[in-house]
């Protein structure tokens, strides 16, 4: 009866910590400490890519967070989940601080200088907007990882008070090859136009709200610079159909990407501005230049 009940526990419960390998804890408080114990803060690898927004990291990618987010991608252990998305909502909350004014700590409850009197944000939804997996590791794995994550940031923010929501609206327009083992050239190079925004989710990404790329890792910044290209891309798009449509008539182009635009994606100046990223975790190096 004690090994059968022992079995129906190692079903339920985690068997491991998923930092250190501690019995019985999803993530031991050691753990939880180095992924979630410092504030999260800016972070820019080096070379930096052209177009990279914005980027807020919670923690480096080293010892017990490494091995964390490793055990929650590549071995399935999803319980992991939680506090990857807690660690990944602070970082949500830095980077729309630091971008769209006001401090972090105006973001959880939604009451920043121009909050309404709802108490909701005028400057519209936090869209959380995942880089997506290739196709093909989704399968091998089972789930998607920075999906899944991005899905627990969103609820740790609502519960807050800081309406938020997941567009899953990145696809993958093209095979790309396996970025184990690239140089961050290589990786630029390789990621050049793979992602594109699905027809259905241009309406949805561009009617208004904060938006922000997430991913659970940033090592050379290749992956979020090509997502930052494709919403620019789909933004500008957007404009220019809208012009055809008839509907910013007797406008240039740059007048109709400043009154129908999102905030800074635009392309024509201040690019990044408006849209920021937030990671899990980044290299250790890109914590340590920081420049202002």
């Amino acid at each position: 009866m004690r090994a059968w009940w022992q079995d129906l526990t190692d079903l339920v419960l985690p068997a491991e910590c998923g930092g250190c390998g501690r019995p019985r804890e999803v993530l031991c408080p050691e753990c939880r400490a180095a992924l979630m114990g410092a504030a999260p803060c800016r972070v820019r690898p080096a070379p930096e890519p052209v177009g990279l927004p914005e980027v807020h990291a919670a923690a480096p990618y080293e010892d017990a967070v490494r091995a964390a987010l490793l055990a929650h991608k590549e071995r399935g252990a999803l319980a992991l989940a939680e506090p990857l998305g807690t660690a990944l909502a602070g970082a949500v909350r830095a980077g729309l601080g630091e971008v769209w004014g006001g401090g972090a700590e105006d973001f959880p409850r939604g009451r920043g200088a121009s909050s309404g009197d709802d108490g909701r944000d005028p400057r519209g939804d936090v869209l959380l907007v995942p880089v997506p997996s290739a196709r093909r590791a989704v399968r091998v794995r089972g789930h998607d990882p920075a999906r899944r994550i991005a899905l627990s940031a969103a609820r740790v923010l609502r519960r807050a008070g800081t309406p938020a929501r997941v567009l899953a609206v990145l696809r993958q327009r093209r095979a790309v090859a396996d970025q184990a083992g690239l140089g961050s050239r290589q990786r630029l190079d390789n990621l050049a136009g793979a992602l594109e925004v699905a027809a259905g989710g241009v309406p949805l990404l561009l009617g208004g709200g904060r938006v922000v790329l997430v991913d659970d890792l940033m090592t050379t910044g290749a992956s979020l610079a090509e997502a930052a290209r494709a919403v620019r891309a789909a933004h500008d798009r957007w404009v220019v159909s809208s012009a055809a449509d008839g509907k910013d008539a007797g406008r240039t182009r740059e007048e109709a990407v400043r009154i129908r635009g999102v905030g800074g994606m635009d392309g024509v100046a201040h690019a990044g501005e408006g849209l920021c990223a937030a990671v899990v975790a980044a290299s250790p190096d890109a914590f340590h230049i920081n420049r202002n």
